[in-house]
C-alpha cells in the first residue's frame, strides 16, 4: 500500500485551537456498519451497553519541552523517549548544528550534553540531573508539547497544561496526550457506571514519534519510533471476563489499542506486559481484543489515520471523514470525536 493512499484534504478551519467546553460536549460521529450517526460525547452511555469495558490509557504528559542555548545558538528540543534515568532522546531544532560532546544550557544549573546524533535525526541527551530531579526541573522550565498545528501565536496559554491531560492522568512519561481521553469528565464516568459499562486502565507513554509524518512512499518501508507501556493483571483480568461474558472491549485511543493487540495471542488472548512496543496497524491486520475504539480525528497521510482504516475499513473511513469535513466537526487533539465499530475480518 502506498502513502499516498491514505491523503485526504482538510480545510484549516477544521483544526481545534481549544477543547469543547465542558470537554464531554464535543461532538461524537459513530460509524456503525455503513450508517454514519452524528453525536456528543455525553451520548455514550446509551451507545454502549451494560457489561462493556472501556479501557484507558493513564498516562501523563510531562512538559517536555525546553528551550536553551548552545553558545549563542537558540535551541529547542522536546523530549520523546527515556533512555535511562536524565537520558532521553529527543528531537532538536536546529539538531543540524548540534555535536556530540555540545552543551546545551537551558536554565542556570540546568543544562544537558549531547551524547550522540542519529541518521533518524534524533539526538541522545544526557542531562545533569537524574530522575526525579528531572522531572522537577521540566516541571519548573519546560512546556506542554503542543503538536505544531495547536495554534498559539502569543505562546502557550494558562489553561493548557490542564487542557492536555486527561481525567486518567496518573504516571508521568508521556510527551504527547493521550487524546481521546480528553473527552471524559467526571459526570460522564458517573453516567457510564450507572449504564454498566466498566472502566480499567493500562499505561502507554506517548511518543512524539507516534504523530511524526509518513515520509516513504510504500508504507511497508516506514518505521515507527518505540514506545513503554505496561499492562497489569487486573486489566488483563477484567477484558477476559467481559470478552467471556460477551461484552465488548471499547479502547478509548489508538494507544490502547495499539498496546492491547501488541499483547494479544493468536487467539485473543492477553498476559500482563511490561516493555516496548513499535507495532504499525494497517489495513490486513488481524484484530485479537478490540471490538470498538473510541478516537479523535487524525492527520492526512499518519499511521493513525491508518490505523483506523485497518480498525474500521478504508471505504467507511473516507466516507466517515468526509461528513464530518462536510458537517463541521473539529479535528486534531482538542477535536471532536468517532466511535468506531470493528468491521467484519
Amino acid at each position: 500500500m502506498k502513502t499516498v493512499d491514505f491523503d485526504f484534504i482538510l480545510p484549516p478551519a477544521c483544526v481545534a485551537d481549544h477543547p469543547a467546553r465542558p470537554r464531554d460536549h464535543a461532538r461524537l460521529l459513530a460509524l456503525d456498519g455503513n450508517e454514519i450517526r452524528d453525536h456528543y460525547v455525553f451520548d455514550l452511555p446509551r451507545l454502549l451497553s451494560p457489561g462493556d469495558l472501556l479501557v484507558f490509557n493513564d498516562t501523563r504528559v510531562i512538559p517536555a519541552r525546553l528551550s536553551g542555548r548552545r553558545g549563542e545558538v537558540l535551541v529547542e528540543v522536546t523530549l520523546h523517549k527515556r533512555q535511562a534515568s536524565g537520558r532521553w532522546m529527543v528531537f532538536a531544532k536546529p539538531g543540524k548544528r548540534l555535536r556530540a560532546g555540545q552543551t546545551i544550557v537551558f536554565a542556570p544549573g540546568f543544562e544537558a550534553v549531547v551524547v550522540a546524533k542519529y541518521e533518524s535525526g534524533e539526538v541522545e541527551l544526557e542531562f545533569n540531573r537524574s530522575d526525579p530531579g528531572l522531572l522537577a526541573a521540566l516541571h519548573e522550565h519546560g512546556r506542554m508539547p503542543l503538536p505544531p498545528y495547536i495554534r498559539r501565536p502569543s505562546g502557550q496559554e494558562a489553561t493548557d497544561a490542564e487542557d492536555y491531560q486527561t481525567l486518567f492522568a496518573a504516571r508521568d512519561g508521556a510527551v504527547a496526550a493521550q487524546t481521546a481521553g480528553l473527552h471524559f469528565t467526571p459526570a460522564l464516568m458517573a453516567a457510564l457506571e450507572l449504564r454498566g459499562v466498566s472502566a480499567v486502565t493500562l499505561t502507554l507513554h506517548v511518543g512524539a514519534g507516534t504523530f511524526l509524518p509518513v515520509k516513504v512512499d510504500d508504507i511497508a518501508d516506514h518505521r515507527m519510533h518505540a514506545e513503554c507501556g505496561e499492562i497489569g493483571e487486573s486489566t488483563v483480568a477484567a477484558i477476559m471476563a467481559t470478552r467471556k461474558a460477551g461484552g465488548r472491549v471499547v479502547a478509548v485511543g489508538t494507544t490502547s489499542l495499539r498496546l492491547l493487540e501488541t499483547v494479544a495471542g493468536s487467539e485473543g488472548g492477553l498476559r500482563p506486559f511490561s516493555g516496548e512496543t513499535e507495532i504499525f496497524i494497517t489495513p490486513g491486520h488481524r484484530f485479537q481484543v478490540v471490538d470498538m475504539l473510541l478516537t479523535n480525528f487524525h492527520l492526512p497521510r499518519s499511521t493513525l489515520f491508518m490505523l483506523v482504516c485497518a480498525f474500521a475499513g478504508t471505504d467507511r473511513m473516507r466516507a466517515a471523514y468526509r461528513h464530518a469535513i462536510d458537517n463541521g466537526y473539529r479535528f486534531y487533539s482538542f477535536g471532536d470525536a468517532t466511535l468506531l465499530e470493528r468491521a467484519p475480518s
